[in-house]
């Protein structure tokens, strides 16, 4: 499950049963992230959106946690793994539109932007 009530403790939000029934039900690929239980970060891409985009890692892994969430297969760009389009917000506010694709258990952010037309 991708949050639960220990991986929320770690990553400093407070969850109840409700809410993360909120989250999932605005969800296409509730399965695949279902399975999830933290994000993938390492030299390669912890500061590429930042300089690119100035999205901050810990901005993309707020989308998870807050509504409205809204994922989506990127068939076009799938061919060596699945990847999914994110539409999200931060908790400050902050409208993301991200890539993603889920290795094992974890999310690995590919692309983070701030949303525009």
């Amino acid at each position: 499950m991708l949050i639960t009530a220990l991986n929320a403790e770690i990553f400093g939000y407070e969850v109840s049963g409700m809410y993360i029934a909120r989250i999932y039900m605005h969800l296409d690929h509730v399965d695949i992230l279902q399975q999830c239980t933290g994000f993938d970060w390492d030299e390669g891409n912890l500061l590429k959106n930042w300089l690119k985009h100035r999205v901050r890692s810990t901005e993309c892994e707020q989308v998870f946690f807050n509504q409205p969430l809204l994922v989506h297969t990127d068939s076009k760009h799938s061919s060596k793994e699945p990847r999914y389009y994110v539409l999200g917000v931060t908790d400050n506010g902050r409208t993301l539109f991200m890539v993603i694709t889920v290795r094992s258990t974890l999310i690995r952010v590919i692309s983070a932007r701030a949303m525009s037309r």
